[in-house]
C-alpha cells in the first residue's frame, strides 16, 4: 500500500438497481455515512432488455450517479459487475473489478457466505420500507402505467423518462 491509503473502512454494496429506488438510496446513504468510501457494484451488469432486468449497466450507472450527486453523496465508486456462475471464482472477480474494500453490506445469504468465506467483514444492509420500495414493485407499476415515479429518486425518474424506460419495459413484458 504505497499510496498511503487505509482501505480498512472502504465498503462494498452489490445490487441490480433495476432501477435504483428510494429504499436503495436509504441503504446507500447509511452505508456511505459509515464508510470512508463505498463501492456500489451494479450486479448482473450483462443483462438488459428483460422484464426483470430492463435497464443496461450504463443506464443504471447514470441513475445511481445522478441520484447520489443530487443527495450530496460523493464518497463512492460505481462498478458494473457481471455475473459469474462459478461461485468459487465470483468473489475474486468482484475484487478484481472493484477498488479495494474490507467490508461488504448484503442481506443475500449466498453473497454473505461467499464474502465471509473469503475473509471479508460482512454486515447486514439496513432494510428501508421493503414492502413499498423494491425493484419488482417499481417495474410492476411501470408495466401497468402505475405511479412509479414516487418510488425512485427524481434523477432516476428523469433518466428513465429520457430513455423511454417504462415504454421499453411494457414492450418486453408484452403489456400495452
Amino acid at each position: 500500500m504505497a499510496s498511503g491509503h487505509n482501505f480498512s473502512n472502504y465498503s462494498l454494496i452489490i445490487g441490480r438497481f433495476q432501477p435504483i429506488h428510494k429504499g436503495h438510496m436509504e441503504v446507500i446513504k447509511k452505508c456511505a455515512a459509515e464508510s470512508d468510501h463505498i463501492t456500489i457494484g451494479i450486479g448482473s451488469a450483462q443483462y438488459s432488455h428483460e422484464r426483470n432486468n430492463p435497464f443496461t449497466a450504463g443506464e443504471r450507472y447514470l441513475m445511481i450517479d445522478e441520484s447520489l450527486r443530487e443527495e450530496g453523496i460523493s464518497n463512492y465508486f460505481i462498478v458494473p459487475i457481471e455475473d459469474l456462475n462459478r461461485y468459487s471464482l465470483w468473489v475474486y472477480q468482484v475484487k478484481t473489478m472493484s477498488p479495494p474494500f474490507s467490508k461488504v453490506y448484503s442481506n443475500n445469504p449466498l453473497t454473505r457466505r461467499l464474502f465471509s468465506e473469503a475473509g471479508y467483514a460482512v454486515k447486514d444492509s439496513p432494510l428501508y420500507n421493503r414492502e413499498l420500495y423494491s425493484g419488482t414493485a417499481v417495474r410492476e407499476k411501470m408495466a401497468a402505467d402505475g405511479d412509479w415515479r414516487g418510488l425512485v429518486p427524481s434523477a432516476a425518474a428523469r433518466i428513465i423518462d429520457e430513455i423511454s424506460g417504462a415504454e421499453r419495459l411494457k414492450e418486453i413484458s408484452g403489456t400495452d
